[in-house]
């Protein structure tokens, strides 16, 4: 069973950076991984670990920032991206009076896990440390910072690799930027940093050094998978977070009853529900906010976009599309078709190559289809339009007025042909 953490924490984010290196304009916390921004993963994390305070300090267009981030977690802003002490500095001005411990996160560290961060916390406790880090040792170190480390192997400092020397970028462990700091350690020495680095920023990772000279207690933690501290700067990195984030997703659905035949090529966003014994084809893709009943057969080829709904025992086919749409229990969408905007009906055929034309040119309309409709192949719907009960469109028909139950229609525009007879 996992240890508690018994002590006040208090989480602060930082998430105020550009993004520089990915040649955005967006800020980085806010490009997405498997339908949800970065900066997402970081909150759900921090939200987690249950602490009694969380901070998230931004900067960079703040104001689209400011959207991700729920309502319990107080914000303040960066002025001036002047570097992460200042951002540290900046969110300690609304922890004022906190006695407890002080974790720092990065808003672009989406692949760290809850289990990790309680144990990180567990550590720095136990031992009493003023400061603790979470380090890794990689083979290739480019791009982050070194850990120095006196002849007694204790942490003494820690230096930025466009500051560090040859002999100092040939160590292989890493600071990961993950740090705990008892508060009134960490308000006291933060204002003794000086921007003495080549980009006359404040490195908050400055500090470790001022602790070592005063004889404070520095720890480190290692991480066992060094993936986990991985931070995204460039798109290769989103890209690969990516791959880390949808197999993770892909597992847990499989474990759950989920049958995915190449989850090498099948593509689903983080809040998608899928029921039990349902088969989701190669080269799928299911955008966020997307659910699927039990015992469905989704593509090959198959795009699912946001809003879609799936009942149970649903054939969404190759080569579909379905957004914001609802699709009744034991229909078929088999091939070639678009449902956007839809509300389809039980036990309803959709024949290859429908269309819901669903956009005017300004604004969106829906098509409803009642149950056990037979939608001819390559129909097109002009929506806004219903479709009656157990009706049935002809091959090749456009549809623009309504179709009332158990009717047979067909043709440029589709015209009643007859009404069906009811079974006794």
């Amino acid at each position: 069973m996992p240890k508690k953490i018994k002590k006040d924490i208090a989480v602060i984010i930082l998430a105020a950076g550009k993004s520089t290196r990915m040649k955005s304009e967006l800020p980085k916390v806010l490009h997405c991984l498997c339908g949800r921004p970065v900066l997402g993963y970081v909150l759900d994390l921090t939200a987690g670990l249950k602490p009694s305070r969380t901070v998230a300090v931004l900067g960079y267009k703040q104001d689209l920032v400011r959207k991700a981030v729920p309502s319990g977690v107080k914000i303040v802003i960066q002025k001036k991206l002047i570097g992460t002490a200042d951002a540290v500095g900046a969110g300690l001005s609304v922890l004022k009076g906190f006695r407890g411990t002080v974790l720092i996160l990065y808003g672009d560290n989406p692949l760290l896990k809850k289990e990790t961060l309680k144990k990180f916390l567990d550590y720095h406790l136990d031992r009493g440390a003023d400061a603790t880090l979470l380090t890794a040792r990689l083979k290739d170190p480019a791009g982050y910072g070194r850990i120095l480390r006196d002849k007694y192997s204790a942490i003494c400092g820690i230096v930025e690799e466009k500051d560090a020397n040859e002999v100092q970028k040939d160590i292989k462990e890493i600071n990961t930027g993950i740090m705990a700091f008892e508060a009134a350690r960490l308000a006291d020495n933060l204002k003794l940093i000086r921007p003495n680095n080549l980009k006359k920023e404040y490195y908050l990772t400055d500090i470790i050094g001022i602790f070592a000279r005063k004889g404070y207690l520095v720890d480190g933690m290692a991480l066992k998978d060094p993936q986990e501290a991985m931070g995204i700067n460039t798109r290769a990195e989103l890209a690969e977070a990516n791959s880390v984030i949808r197999k993770t997703i892909n597992d847990k659905f499989m474990k759950e009853g989920v049958t995915i035949v190449d989850p090498a090529s099948t593509f689903i966003s983080f809040d998608t529900r899928i029921g039990q014994d349902t088969v989701i084809y190669p080269f799928t893709v299911i955008e966020r906010d997307v659910k699927i009943g039990k015992h469905c057969s989704v593509g090959p080829f198959a795009h699912l976009r946001e809003g879609a709904r799936l009942g149970d025992d649903v054939t969404a086919g190759n080569f579909i599309e379905i957004s914001r749409s609802r699709v009744g229990a034991r229909t078929f969408v088999k091939h070639f078709s678009f449902l956007g905007d839809s509300r389809v009906g039980a036990d309803v055929n959709i024949g290859a190559g429908t269309v819901t034309a669903n956009f005017d040119g300004k604004d969106k309309h829906q098509t409803v289809i009642g149950d056990r409709v037979k939608v001819g192949s390559d129909t097109i719907i002009v929506a806004p339009v219903r479709i009656g009960k157990s009706a049935s469109t002809g091959a090749g028909s456009v549809v623009l007025r309504d179709v009332p139950a158990q009717a047979v229609v067909a043709g440029v525009p589709a015209k009643v042909l007859r009404k069906k007879q009811e079974k006794s």
